[in-house]
């Protein structure tokens, strides 16, 4: 037990050796101490530390000879130490030495968040936060295993056991103290730790393909008319609803500019030109950029600032402009796009301004995402980019609440470290680095599902950060009405039905109407045994297909595009139903399996809309209702070595999979991604 006077580390050391079984060491001070006081009325000064220091030691000997297992130790050379520099601005050589020496499993830091409690030796109640911090950089700065404990004494107990008997099942398997603390500082349970470990020796489980999910077999088809009746529905009922726009941001760009990069690491412009290089590269997508140069948001930008930096800038050979365009575009010293995130990039140029991705985002969640005057929009960013961020809606936000005569409110998360997973070397022993650190790597997009069930709200609209247009937002927003017009009518006869079941106000004629509505409105197959139950679990069947979170989600028509659609699948328990499926998730090996994704006729533009609501009125607990069977294993680089990580079930793949599920055909015009910077030359990021 370590920390200042009066945190509880006795009280702490006595339970422990209680709940175990086994002896803890008293602080030999305390008793050398008070012994001296009681004899001459003196205190402590700097020539007693060493004799507490070797008297410490002793007693610690002599208890180990009889511990159970375990030993807990009230104190220890490193609280002397830290004693005699705090008060005497000194330490012995030897106590010095002794002290960072002396190993231990595990150092609890008690907190100072109890009383101080006066007694002969307690003299300084004053400054207790200086003297903790002092403490904890000790151990800091002396490599040692910790764990800060606080709260009341029940409360640091039961922490303490659990952390003691992990940290035990750690040391079985072979990890050290050192291991254990770093899962504990990033909030990651051994549990979830083996997990992840048992994942990477077994493998992940393919996804079961039964058909593609196609018009009037999974996917609606609505009409005209019954679109705009879906759309008006929704704006009648809008202000019943706290509506929510939730985009995943954290991106970085480098991807957008990818054969950008390549091209700057393999050209030399002394010795080729660049159609040269692109002939022997064979490379299609450079001609396209330089020849649409002009017509990128951030031409103008780049090159004020070439002619800048180079005085003679016109005089130059084309291909010396093209590549200075593209080293300055990419610089860190400069423009460095490549390492921002995509979202505070220019995307669009208007007459005026140049419009970020996350000002078309604010602007479109103005649009459809507000509801009695407030719109509110969330988006989960990396912490180093948060002040970017902040930076583009602070000055945006003003302009478009004064112009739409609405309320914004803009939130923000990061992805938590608690969800991020163990990299592991080809023959799946855990990766290292070179200070024998383990190495955790953020584990994709579905560790968002966090997130998201941190939201407050009724109903969530989900996009992509680069799924914006330039172009007919009033398109998508019609869009994105029909998809929340069409939730909140299923979920309106959804609550219904299940208010019904709860107060028992149901019969045999409304229960058949609940299995027909969920066969040929929710696309749920019923257990093959269903109707061999008996009324009441048949009921009690019925509520449990109906209590689950909701999603509405866009598919438009499969042109080619690399990514996810929908499909029928069928899980380990033999349960068929629809879900977005990514292509790495399929056994490709399996020429059927093959054949049923290349057979898909949509593709999941990223287009959701979510109710996250129980008929009560309460938050689901959305990570109940992930599919933890579809996590991603793949290949990636650390430091030049080959490893493999392991990626949490994608967002709207496995973190959504047992949601109930609805695909809606969407128009081409709701989906213009931008996946390289040449997407940004298409028509919808261009002005008209």
């Amino acid at each position: 037990m370590f920390g200042p006077e009066s945190t509880g580390k006795t009280t702490l050391a006595i339970q422990l050796a209680e709940y175990y079984k086994t002896v803890w060491v008293p602080e030999f001070a305390r008793d050398y101490l008070q012994d001296k006081w009681d004899k001459s009325q003196l205190v402590c000064d700097v020539d007693d530390m060493l004799p507490i220091a070797k008297g410490q030691t002793k007693l610690e000997n002599e208890k180990l000879v009889v511990a159970n297992k375990y030993l807990f130790c009230d104190t220890n050379l490193m609280v002397t130490k830290v004693f005699s520099e705090v008060y005497y601005d000194y330490c012995d050589p030897l106590l010095n030495e002794a002290a960072q020496e002396h190993e231990y499993d595990l150092f609890f830091l008690t907190d100072i968040d109890v009383p101080w409690e006066k007694d002969d030796l307690r003299d300084r109640p004053q400054g207790r936060e200086s003297v903790f911090t002092v403490f904890k950089k000790s151990l800091i700065d002396n490599n040692k295993p910790f764990i800060t404990l606080s709260g009341d004494k029940n409360l640091r107990l039961k922490k303490a056991i659990s952390i003691i008997d992990e940290l035990a099942e750690a040391k079985e398997m072979g990890f050290s103290s050192v291991d254990f603390v770093q899962l504990n500082e990033l909030g990651i349970s051994l549990a979830n730790f083996k997990k992840q470990l048992e994942i990477f020796k077994n493998g992940v489980s393919k996804t079961v393909l039964i058909e593609p999910a196609t018009l009037y077999n999974g996917i609606i088809n609505l009409s005209e008319k019954e679109s705009n009746k879906k759309a008006v529905f929704f704006d009648e009922n809008k202000d019943n609803y706290k509506l929510l726009k939730f985009v995943p941001a954290s991106g970085a760009a480098s991807r957008m500019f990818k054969f950008l990069i390549t091209f700057l690491q393999e050209f030399n412009v002394t010795k080729e030109s660049i159609n040269a290089y692109v002939n022997r590269k064979k490379n299609n997508k450079l001609p396209v950029f330089v020849v649409g140069l002009e017509k990128f948001p951030f031409y103008e930008e780049i090159d004020k600032k070439l002619r800048e930096e180079i005085s003679s800038f016109d005089s130059l050979h084309r291909n010396l402009k093209f590549y200075y365009f593209i080293k300055l575009l990419l610089s860190g010293d400069y423009f460095d796009y490549a390492n921002k995130p995509k979202g505070v990039l220019p995307f669009h140029k208007y007459k005026t301004h140049t419009a970020t991705a996350v000002e078309e985002h604010l602007y479109e969640c103005s649009q459809y995402s507000s509801s009695n005057g407030v719109s509110n929009l969330h988006l989960t960013v990396s912490e180093e980019h948060l002040p970017q961020f902040e930076a583009i809606i602070n000055t945006v936000r003003p302009l478009i609440e004064e112009q739409d005569k609405i309320s914004i409110n803009v939130n923000y998360s990061f992805q938590k470290k608690s969800t991020d997973t163990i990299a592991v070397n080809v023959d799946n022993s855990v990766f290292r680095t070179q200070d024998d650190k383990l190495v955790f790597r953020p584990a994709g997009h579905g560790a968002l599902i966090e997130n998201l069930n941190n939201l407050d709200a009724d109903i969530v609209f989900v996009k992509n950060i680069d799924n914006v247009s330039q172009n007919d937002v009033d398109k998508v927003t019609f869009h994105k009405k029909v998809l929340a017009g069409v939730l909140i009518e299923l979920q309106q006869k959804i609550f219904y039905y299940l208010k019904c079941i709860d107060c028992g106000t149901i019969d045999k004629t409304l229960l058949d109407e609940i299995v027909d509505f969920l066969k040929e409105n929710l696309n749920i197959i019923l257990p093959f045994d269903f109707n061999a139950l008996n009324f009441e679990d048949k009921v009690q069947k019925t509520a449990v297909l109906l209590d689950r979170p909701i999603r509405v989600c866009g598919m438009v028509i499969n042109e080619g595009e690399p990514g996810g659609g929908p499909f029928w699948t069928k899980n380990g328990d033999g349960v068929i139903s629809l879900q977005i499926v990514e292509s790495s998730e399929v056994d490709l090996v399996n020429k059927k399996q093959e054949d049923i994704l290349t057979g898909a006729t949509h593709f999941n533009p990223v287009d959701l809309v979510c109710g996250i609501k129980n008929y009560k009125g309460t938050k689901f607990d959305l990570t109940k209702f992930v599919d933890h069977d579809r996590g991603f294993i793949v290949e990636k680089s650390v430091s030049g070595k080959d490893i493999k990580a392991y990626e949490l079930p994608g967002l709207w793949n496995g973190a959504m999979a047992n949601w109930l599920t609805v695909f809606v055909q969407a128009p081409l015009v709701t989906f213009n991604p931008v996946k390289t910077v040449n997407d940004l030359l298409n028509g919808a990021h261009q002005p008209k």
